[in-house]
């Protein structure tokens, strides 16, 4: 006799089966979310170098964005 699937298994077939579904026609997303990780990831990346360097003066910043070294 076969056993019938739990409540947890259908669910989590449905879920697979909308996720998948959703992957597929909306590439897009997938996308997006990968890009903003990304960004995120670069983002905290930066936060941890600055906070391990020394501190900068206001005219030291502006210099280097006005292009003088």
């Amino acid at each position: 006799m076969a056993s019938v699937p739990s409540e947890d298994e259908r669910l989590k077939k449905l879920v697979k089966t909308a996720l998948l579904e959703v992957l597929e026609e909306r590439r897009d997303l997938l996308r997006d979310v990968v890009e903003e990780s990304l960004e995120d990831i670069a983002l905290i990346r930066a936060i941890d170098a600055g906070q391990r360097t020394g501190e900068v003066g206001r005219s030291e910043v502006i210099s280097l964005l006005e292009g003088h070294r």
